[in-house]
C-alpha cells in the first residue's frame, strides 16, 4: 500500500476542485497524519480495494485535548481528481501501478520510475512543496453567481512546484494566465477586492485577492483567520510575500535582496513594478548579479535515492542544478533539442484539443531525431506525463521562465504554434530576445494577431471584411458606431475565446464594452467592425509551407454570425456552402498565407452572405478545431505542420480532402454549475467542452453528436395521473417561444413539421397566436410575468416539456426578461433547451429525415475505410 497525504487550503464546504490544495500536507502534526495513515489502511483492506482509492477527511482545526477530531467524508475506490493530482505531483504513476496491480503483479515486483532501482513499494517523501490552484471563467457570463463552494465551478487548474509556500502561491497565480501576477504587485489594477470582508467570508473566485487587500490594510493573521477559517499558517505565509512587498520598495536592489524575492516568488515584473522600472531591466540586474534559478528533479524520495527522471521544475531554493543540459546518452556530446510551449490551464477556450497538438508535435519532433522539451503548468494533460518529452518542465509559461530554460538548455528553437494563445503571445518577446521560433515569423504572426494591422492587410489584398476602424477613445468609437449603423462588434487583440468581444446595439452599451476590452488586451489595439447580420460562417483550417498551401479542411456553422466558433455546431464536410464559394474561400486562403508567409498551421474565419464572403480572422496557430478535422479526414494535421516547422517541404501533402460521411461537432456547456448565467450562445466563447459524431448522413451526424453532448431527443407526449400533469392534459410536449418576427416567420416550417409528426406543442402569448394564425394547434401558456395559468414556470415543474426551443429577439444581447427565466430554469431543471433558429431548423429535419430508423453504431475505422 502506498501513501501520498495532501491538504486543501480551504475550510470545509468548498468542493475539492474549488480549492486550492497543497502536497504534502503543511499543518497536520505527525500524530494526525499516523492516524488519518492508519485509518486509510484498515479502509481499503477491509473494502478489498486493489488499485487506486482516494479517501477525504474533515479534520476539526480546534481538536479537544485527547488529540485529532476527524470524520471520514468519503471513499472513491477509483482514479479521482486528487489521485491524479498525487500522481503529478509526486511522479509516482498511480493509474500505471494500478493497472499492474489489477493483472495480478505485486508493488514489490513494480519498479520506482523516478529512482529506476528501488521499487514501487514506498510511501512519497518530497523535498518539495505542491500547490495546486483552480481556474475560473465566471466572469464571462453576465449575472453568474461568483461564489464558491461545494458545487465545482472551475474549468481548469495549475499546479506550481518549488521549496516553499511563499514561492509555490505565487507561482500559481501567474500560471493561471488571467493577468496577474502573484500575490501582490500586479501590472494591472483589475486584483484590488475593496470589499475584501465579504469576498473573504463567502468565498468567490476573487478570494485569494482579497486575501492580499486585507493584509495589505494591516488586518492581522487572526482577524483573517476568524473569517476566511484558513489556517494561520498559510496566512502567516501569505503575510510574509506582503510584508516583503514593503521592504522591497524601501530597498537597493542588491544581490541578497533580490535573491529573497525570488525565493518569496516574485517575478521580475513584479519586482519591476514595485522599483517602477521594467521586468527586461530587472531580468538584466539579476544576470549580472548571477541571482538565477536552479533545475531540480522530481524526486519521490526525499533525496535517499538519486532521481533519474525527467520531471523538472525550477527554484531559487539552492545552489546546484540537478542536471546537466541536454545530455545525449549515447554520444555524451550536446543532442540537438526542440522545445515545445503547452497550452497552460484549461479555460473556456482552451482546453484539451491544443494539448493534443503539443503531445503530436512532441511526437513528430522525437521521430525526426531531435530531443523534445516540454513547459506546461497544466497538471490535468497528457503533455505534462514525464513519458512523453525527453524533458518535462512543470512550471511557468510566461517570458521570464522560458528565457531561463532556454539559457539553461540551448534548444536550436521553440515551438509556439501548438499550444493556443498562451505561447503564441510569447512569439515576439522570444524574438526580441534572440530566440529562435519556428515555422511563421514573430513578425508576421503579430501582423496577423494585431487586428489593425490585419485589417490593413485584408484592404491591400483586397479582399473583403466588414467594415472596420481603431478605436482611439470612447467619443471617437461612438461617433464611427453611428456612422456604421449599430450593431457593431468590439475585438480586441491577442485573445483567445473571444473575451471581452461583444455586439453593442446602443452607444451605452459600446462605451461599457470598450472599457472591458481595454482591460483584456490594453497593449494592444481594440477594433470595431460592423456586424453582419444573417452570416453563416466557414473555417479553414490548414497548414502552409512558406507561404503555399499544403493541405486543408473546410467546415461550416449550422448557427449564423453571432455564435462564437466554439460554441457554434460544426459539421465537416460543408453541406450549405456553394461550391463557388469554397473555391473563392481556397483562393482568398492562398492570399492571406503567401502575404503572412506562414509556415506551420494556421485557421482563417469567413463570414458568408447571399454567395459574398468576409474574412473574420486569421489565426497563425493550431486551432480548436485540429483535432477535430484531423480525425474526420485521418490526416494528422499536426504531425504535417511540425514536419513543416522543421524545414521539410510539405507541399507534396496537397490535397483536397473529400469524404463519403459526415461528421458534427457539438458545444459541451456547463450552465447546470454556473448559476444565474443565461444559457445562450454569443460571440464570446461560454462552452467548457465538445464531442464529435460521425454519420452516413448529416442527419445521423447531428443527432448522434447532440446526444453524446447530453441532449435528449423529445419524447411523444404520454398522460400522466398526477394532478399536476392532469391540469395540463398531457407530459413531453415542446415549448415554443420566439422573439423576433424574423424567427417565427423563418421556423414555421420547422414548427409545423413537429406538429405532423404528433407532438404536442406549446407556446407563449405571440408566438401561439402567430403559430394559430398559420394553421398549426398548440396550446398558449403563460409567461411567469403574468401569473396566469397555465403557467410555464408551473408546467415546467410537473415535466410537461421535453424540449424547449427559444430563442431570444437578440441573441447576442443579455436581458432579463422572460425568456430568461424560461432559459435559466431550462437549465436548472435539465429540460433540454435550444436558443438558435438555425440549429433548432437543422434539429428537426434531422429529427424527421431518421424517423423510426434509429442511429447506427460504427466503429470510427469503418467511416475512415470509406
Amino acid at each position: 500500500i502506498t501513501v501520498c497525504n495532501m491538504e486543501n487550503i480551504d475550510p470545509m464546504g468548498i468542493h475539492t476542485g474549488e480549492s486550492m490544495v497543497v502536497a504534502p500536507s503543511q499543518t497536520l502534526s505527525n500524530d494526525e497524519y499516523h492516524r488519518l495513515r492508519e485509518i486509510a489502511i484498515r479502509t481499503v483492506r477491509h473494502l478489498g480495494v486493489v488499485g487506486e482509492c482516494n479517501i477525504q477527511y474533515a479534520l476539526d482545526p480546534n481538536p479537544p485535548a485527547g488529540g485529532a477530531e476527524y470524520r471520514v467524508i468519503e471513499v472513491n475506490a477509483r482514479l479521482s481528481r486528487s489521485s491524479a493530482l498525487a500522481s503529478k505531483a509526486t511522479g509516482y504513476p498511480l493509474a500505471y501501478v494500478a493497472a499492474k496491480l489489477s493483472l495480478g503483479h505485486a508493488l514489490t515486483e513494480l519498479r520506482n520510475s523516478v529512482t529506476g532501482v528501488t521499487s514501487a513499494c514506498f510511501e512519497p517523501a518530497l523535498d518539495y512543496i505542491v500547490l495546486k490552484m483552480p481556474r475560473w471563467d465566471l466572469a464571462k457570463f453576465e449575472r453568474a453567481a461568483s461564489e464558491i463552494g461545494t458545487e465545482m465551478k472551475s474549468v481548469g487548474e495549475v499546479m506550481a512546484i518549488g521549496r516553499s509556500f511563499e514561492e509555490v502561491l505565487q507561482k500559481a497565480i501567474r500560471m493561471l494566465n488571467i493577468g496577474a501576477d502573484g500575490f501582490t504587485a500586479h501590472r494591472s489594477g483589475n486584483f484590488r477586492v475593496p470589499d475584501y470582508v465579504g469576498e473573504i467570508e463567502k468565498p468567490t473566485m476573487r478570494r485569494v485577492f482579497a486575501l492580499a487587500d486585507a493584509m495589505r490594510a494591516g488586518n492581522s493573521v487572526k482577524k483573517i483567520h476568524a473569517l476566511s477559517g484558513i489556517d494561520p499558517w498559510f496566512l502567516e505565509g501569505m503575510r510574509r510575500v506582503i510584508r516583503f512587498e514593503k521592504k522591497l520598495r524601501a530597498s537597493k536592489l542588491g544581490a541578497e535582496v533580490l535573491r529573497d524575492a525570488k525565493r518569496l516568488g516574485f517575478s521580475d515584473a513584479q519586482i519591476g513594478v514595485i522599483k517602477k522600472t521594467s521586468a527586461e531591466r530587472v531580468r538584466a540586474l539579476r544576470l549580472r548579479m548571477h541571482v538565477t534559478p536552479v533545475i531540480k528533479q522530481i524526486d519521490t524520495l526525499a533525496g535517499e535515492f538519486p532521481a533519474k527522471t525527467n520531471y523538472l521544475y525550477l527554484t531559487y531554493h539552492g545552489s546546484e542544478h540537478d542536471i546537466s543540459p541536454g545530455p545525449d546518452a549515447k554520444t555524451g556530446g550536446a543532442k540537438k533539442q526542440m522545445m515545445v510551449l503547452g497550452s497552460g490551464p484549461y479555460s473556456i477556450g482552451s482546453s484539451v484539443e491544443f494539448d493534443w497538438s503539443c503531445v503530436q508535435a512532441l511526437r513528430t519532433l522525437k521521430v525526426k531525431g531531435f530531443g523534445t522539451i516540454m513547459l506546461n503548468s497544466n497538471p490535468e494533460t497528457v503533455s505534462t506525463d514525464y513519458d512523453v518529452s525527453d524533458r518535462l518542465y512543470f512550471d511557468e509559461l510566461s517570458l521570464e521562465r522560458v528565457l531561463d530554460i532556454v539559457d539553461f538548455e540551448k534548444p536550436k528553437g521553440v515551438v509556439v504554434s501548438t499550444g493556443g494563445q498562451i505561447p503564441n503571445n510569447l512569439a515576439l518577446p522570444l524574438k526580441r530576445a534572440g530566440i529562435r521560433v519556428l515555422g511563421t515569423d514573430p513578425a508576421d504572426i503579430d501582423r496577423a494577431e494585431d487586428r489593425h494591422t490585419f485589417s490593413k492587410l485584408l484592404d491591400k489584398l483586397g479582399v473583403d471584411q466588414p467594415e472596420w476602424t481603431e478605436v482611439t477613445t470612447p467619443r471617437a468609437a461612438a461617433k464611427e458606431a453611428a456612422r456604421m449603423g449599430y450593431p457593431v462588434l468590439i475585438r480586441p487583440s491577442y485573445v483567445l475565446s473571444g473575451s471581452a468581444m461583444r455586439v453593442a446595439h446602443d452607444e451605452k452599451s459600446l462605451i461599457g464594452f470598450l472599457k472591458r476590452a481595454a482591460d483584456v488586451s490594453s497593449d494592444h489595439p481594440v477594433v470595431i467592425s460592423k456586424f453582419v447580420e444573417n452570416a453563416r460562417e466557414i473555417e479553414i483550417d490548414g497548414v502552409a509551407c512558406k507561404g503555399k498551401l499544403a493541405i486543408y479542411a473546410i467546415s461550416e456553422h449550422i448557427e449564423n454570425a453571432g455564435t462564437h466558433s466554439g460554441d457554434a455546431t460544426v459539421v465537416l464536410p460543408p453541406q450549405r456552402t456553394y461550391l463557388e464559394t469554397i473555391r473563392r474561400a481556397k483562393n482568398i486562403t492562398r492570399g492571406i498565407i503567401k502575404s503572412l508567409k506562414i509556415t506551420g498551421p494556421f485557421n482563417i474565419q469567413f463570414l458568408a452572405k447571399d454567395n459574398h464572403l468576409m474574412v473574420i480572422e486569421c489565426n497563425v496557430r493550431a486551432s480548436r478545431s485540429f483535432p477535430f478535422v484531423s480525425k474526420v479526414t485521418g490526416y494528422n494535421f499536426i504531425d504535417i505542420a511540425t514536419r513543416a516547422l522543421l524545414g521539410e517541404d510539405v507541399r507534396d501533402s496537397y490535397r483536397t480532402v473529400e469524404l463519403d460521411c459526415v461528421a458534427v461537432k457539438s458545444p459541451q456547456f456547463s450552465y447546470g454549475r454556473i448559476k444565474g448565467a443565461d444559457p445562450y450562445a454569443s460571440v464570446e466563447m461560454a462552452s467548457t467542452g465538445e464531442v464529435a459524431a460521425f454519420g452516413d448522413s448529416y442527419a445521423e451526424a447531428l443527432l448522434a453528436s447532440m446526444m453524446a453532448a447530453g441532449f435528449r431527443l423529445p419524447r411523444k407526449p404520454r398522460k400522466s395521473g398526477s394532478p399536476s400533469a392532469r391540469a395540463y392534459k398531457a407530459v413531453g410536449g415542446i415549448l415554443v417561444s420566439l422573439g423576433k418576427e424574423e424567427n417565427k416567420v423563418k421556423l414555421l416550417p420547422s414548427i409545423r413539421i413537429l406538429s405532423d409528426m404528433g407532438y404536442k406543442l406549446y407556446a407563449t402569448e405571440h408566438t401561439a397566436e402567430y403559430l394559430r394564425g398559420n394553421g398549426i394547434e398548440c396550446e398558449h401558456v403563460y409567461k411567469v410575468s403574468t401569473e396566469k395559468e397555465p403557467n410555464i414556470s408551473h408546467m415546467m415543474e410537473s415535466g410537461a416539456f421535453s424540449l424547449i426551443i427559444n430563442v431570444p429577439t437578440r441573441a447576442y444581447q443579455r436581458e432579463n426578461t422572460d425568456g430568461f427565466f424560461i432559459r435559466r430554469k431550462a437549465v436548472d431543471m435539465n429540460i433540454p433547451l435550444i436558443t438558435n433558429r438555425q440549429l433548432a431548423e437543422a434539429f428537426v429535419t434531422a429529427l424527421a429525415e431518421t424517423k423510426g430508423r434509429g442511429l447506427k453504431a460504427r466503429a470510427w475505422s469503418e467511416y475512415r475505410e470509406n
